[in-house]
């Protein structure tokens, strides 16, 4: 795959991110390509965790960047909390992120930030999608 033949990458979703995604290189280096080529990059509930080898690649990539995905509150209301490989909230914020989430868990939540557009959780889904939309609709990505 190569971002020159997509306008946008997405990532949806599931507790599978958490293991496969943030930890292959060829997915980093694919969303280093994508916002190298001024693409947009959207991923919504566990989605964000494939930012996480792009981030240690890129070492700053997500600093201060508004993010949002599945939170440690909804991990623990889930049930799932001991059932991962870490806490995706805790490790999104120790790469820099600046993570925002709803005031009520499992409400809808979207974060857009420059080429970066996360959703919170499965709620989030179609607004995050829209959202991403959105910025492709506008032709020319700002930071």
């Amino acid at each position: 795959m190569d971002a020159i033949n997509f306008d946008a990458v997405f990532y949806p979703g599931g507790h599978g991110p958490l293991w496969d995604l943030a930890t292959n290189e060829f997915n980093g280096r694919l969303i280093l390509e994508f916002i190298k080529s001024r693409k947009p990059v959207g991923a919504v509930c566990h989605g964000p965790a494939a930012l996480i080898k792009a981030a240690e690649l890129a070492p700053g990539l997500l600093t201060g960047t508004r993010i949002t995905a599945f939170t440690n509150t909804e991990e623990t209301l889930t049930l799932r909390a001991d059932n991962i490989p870490y806490h995706l909230e805790t490790r999104l914020k120790k790469l820099g992120a600046d993570f925002r989430s709803a005031v009520l868990p499992f409400t809808s939540h979207v974060e857009t930030d420059g080429l970066f557009v996360t959703g919170q959780n499965p709620l989030s889904a179609g607004p995050t999608a829209h959202a991403l939309i959105s910025l492709l609709k506008k032709g020319t990505i700002k930071d």
